[in-house]
C-alpha cells in the first residue's frame, strides 16, 4: 500500500508541475491569426453593406425616378385636363365642368353662407 501511495502522490507532483509545451503552441501567433480573421469579416460586412446601399439606390432610379412610360404620361395628361378644365357636358342640362379648385371653393362658399343664414334665423 505503500508503494501505491507513493505513486499516486508521484502522479500527483508530475500533474502538478506539468506546463505546457511552448514550441506547441504559439499565443502570438494564434492571436494574429484570429485578429487577421475578424478583419476579414469586418470588411466583409463593410462591402456587403456598401453593395446592398448601391443596390438599393440603382433599383430605386430603375423604378421610381425613370422616365415614365407614354402610357402613364397620357393617363396623366387626361386625369389633368379633366380635373383642371371647363367644358360645358350638356348645355340643355345647365351640366358644366369646372376645374376642381373652383369647385370646391364654390361649394365651401356655399356651405358659409348657408350657415350665415341659418344663424340669422
Amino acid at each position: 500500500m505503500a508503494n501505491e501511495e507513493q505513486h499516486k502522490t508521484d502522479e500527483h507532483e508530475a500533474f502538478a508541475s506539468a506546463d505546457y509545451e511552448e514550441r506547441d503552441v504559439s499565443v502570438p501567433w494564434i492571436t494574429t491569426i484570429a485578429l487577421i480573421v475578424i478583419g476579414i469579416i469586418v470588411v466583409f460586412v463593410i462591402v456587403l453593406n456598401e453593395y446592398f446601399l448601391v443596390t438599393k439606390e440603382r433599383l430605386i432610379d430603375e423604378q421610381v425616378l425613370q422616365v415614365q412610360s407614354p402610357a402613364l404620361r397620357e393617363l396623366r395628361a387626361r386625369e389633368d385636363k379633366e380635373l383642371n378644365s371647363y367644358e360645358v357636358l350638356d348645355a340643355e342640362a345647365g351640366v358644366y365642368q369646372i376645374p376642381i379648385d373652383r369647385a370646391m371653393e364654390l361649394l365651401a362658399n356655399e356651405s358659409y353662407e348657408a350657415r350665415l343664414k341659418e344663424q340669422q334665423r
